[in-house]
């Protein structure tokens, strides 16, 4: 059957669900997630749903096989899953850890990385179906938030609170929110944490000592997770936090908490996914502060789109923080100089000794 050439509409609450149809218009090309609609039969009986596309919706009896005798495609709910595949926006930290009070194995990250480690080991179409719709809702809802000319920041997750250099990264995530930077991390612990605390903090420079030295009191996750994150959440409850501070962890990499200190959790199950989400949404560059094997591959990530760029096409800085790491413990430098000989990428690539030498370079 023909549909309409119709524009794409998201409709994800009912409000405006009841506000489309209010104002005459045709649900045809539509996508409505997450709904309960078993109170709204009569408009789904009178609306034109012709190629519309109904993900998880909840309908009364006999609803569903007639919107989709009538041209509506229904992606129905899925079994046995701890999370919504189809959900509409980004992950809270309170989301995330709900129960935790309890211990952090009943919270909601706890049971999709046991859920995850589950179905890596018992594959099926419906747990690949439904990991592929949860990480395609979460890196449209990051989109959706249009963060143009936002800064990447990667790091170490094993950099630990209390020391000179998760000072200095929480520094740099809020020497780049007073800029008007949005500022995007991997959204784990270490470096990440430090970033996304120093750009959320709305107060001055002694509240932010104030909350590093409380989060000192508890430095590392390995310890104590609990512990861990509700030092997070009491520096969360005391001071205003407020910038464009997002994260975007993977259940890949389940052992590594997530952090509480941003705006919005983007946390995928493939960590494919998730490395080209944060890489396309940082616009604005890429820093990458001393670590291992995961920064050392955003790193790369990063430089091929920058490889290939022609003449006339706009360069993201990257920036690689810490000379003698990236020369000598992690010698990713010489062959980043290698690669950019000659090409446009060589103006855009830097390496400085410390994180107060990064903002100037993103503002060329």
């Amino acid at each position: 059957m023909d549909t309409p050439d119709l524009p794409a509409i998201e409709i994800e609450s009912l409000a405006q669900f009841d506000a489309h149809l209010a104002a005459g218009r045709p649900l045809a090309g539509c996508s409505v997630a997450s709904l309960d609609l078993t109170g709204r039969s009569a408009s789904l009986a009178s609306a034109d749903v012709r190629g519309a596309v109904f993900l998880g919706c909840t309908f009364a009896p006999g609803v569903e096989a007639g919107i989709e005798a009538r041209g509506a495609l229904v992606f129905p709910l899925l079994p046995d899953l701890p999370f919504n595949p189809y959900r509409a926006g980004l992950y809270t930290a309170d989301e995330l850890y709900a129960g935790l009070e309890r211990g952090y194995r009943y919270t909601l990250d706890a049971r999709n990385y046991r859920w995850w480690r589950h179905v890596g080991r018992h594959r099926s179409l419906t747990s690949e179906l439904a990991m592929t719709l949860h990480d395609h809702a979460m890196s449209d809802a990051l989109a959706d938030l249009h963060l143009d000319g936002a800064v990447g920041v990667m790091g170490g997750h094993q950099l630990v609170r209390g020391s000179d250099g998760y000072t200095e990264a929480a520094g740099l995530g809020r020497a780049l929110a007073r800029e008007g930077r949005a500022v995007i991390t991997g959204g784990g612990p270490g470096a990440m944490e430090a970033v996304n605390l120093g750009a959320s903090l709305v107060g001055g420079e002694d509240d932010l000592s104030a909350a590093l030295a409380l989060l000192a009191e508890q430095p590392r996750f390995s310890e104590d997770v609990e512990s861990w994150v509700a030092a997070a959440f009491a520096v969360r409850d005391r001071w205003e936090l407020g910038g464009a501070s997002y994260g975007v962890p993977t259940w890949l990499y389940g052992h590594e908490p997530p952090n509480v200190f941003s705006t919005g959790i983007a946390k995928l199950f493939s960590n494919a996914i998730r490395e080209d989400v944060l890489l396309r949404q940082a616009s604005g560059g890429l820093v990458c502060l001393p670590g291992a094997a995961g920064t050392v591959q955003e790193v790369f990530q990063a430089v091929t789109p920058r490889f290939y760029a022609l003449a006339d096409d706009p360069v993201p800085p990257l920036v690689l923080v810490g000379v003698d790491y990236w020369t000598h413990t992690q010698p990713a430098w010489p062959l980043l100089r290698a690669l950019a000989e000659g090409r446009p990428m060589a103006a855009a690539t830097h390496l400085v000794d410390t994180v107060a030498d990064v903002p100037a370079l993103l503002s060329r």
